[in-house]
């Protein structure tokens, strides 16, 4: 039960913070920035890859896409996307409520540089109606600080 390992690791890392349980979907990007009534960038999507036979969780803003150039040099190799069922198998979290919280067994954590102009963010909370509502600072704290600069914000995207 996901929702259940990211409350109890959240009650024992950082008691001061909770999971908010919605009555709607907050599965997407664009649900959860509607739920919240944020920006889209402001969702912290957790991306599941492997790269290199490593498998690593990503956090990045929720508008940016993963790079494959940039990634691959901030990441020592090409990444790939892992399929929903593997990654519920890794995570115990389903697609869509990914978050680097509650995991059964450590993952490496890296937070993506574009994550650097919110000053709060909101990544899922262990399943699709759930999320957590905490400071950039506190989450680069919960997830080691790891910072990597492998995905595109939006704005760049678009010129491609």
């Amino acid at each position: 039960m996901s929702l259940s390992t990211v409350q109890a690791d959240l009650a024992l890392r950082a008691p001061d913070l909770s999971v908010i349980i919605t009555e709607d979907s907050t599965a997407t990007v664009q649900l959860a920035a509607q739920v919240h009534g944020v920006e889209p960038g402001q969702i912290a999507k957790t991306l599941c890859i492997r790269v290199n036979g490593e498998v690593l969780l990503l956090v990045t803003r929720g508008d940016a896409r993963l790079d494959n150039q940039k990634s691959k040099a901030a990441l020592g190799g090409r990444p790939r996307m892992l399929g929903g069922e593997e990654v519920e198998q890794l995570t115990s979290h389903k697609v869509g409520g990914v978050c680097p919280f509650g995991l059964p067994s450590p993952l490496p954590i890296y937070l993506d540089t574009s994550l650097k102009i919110y000053d709060e963010l909101i990544p899922a909370g262990g399943d699709t109606h759930s999320s957590v509502r905490l400071t950039l600072d506190r989450l680069a704290e919960l997830c080691g600080n790891k910072w990597v600069d492998a995905c595109q914000p939006p704005a760049l995207a678009e010129q491609e």
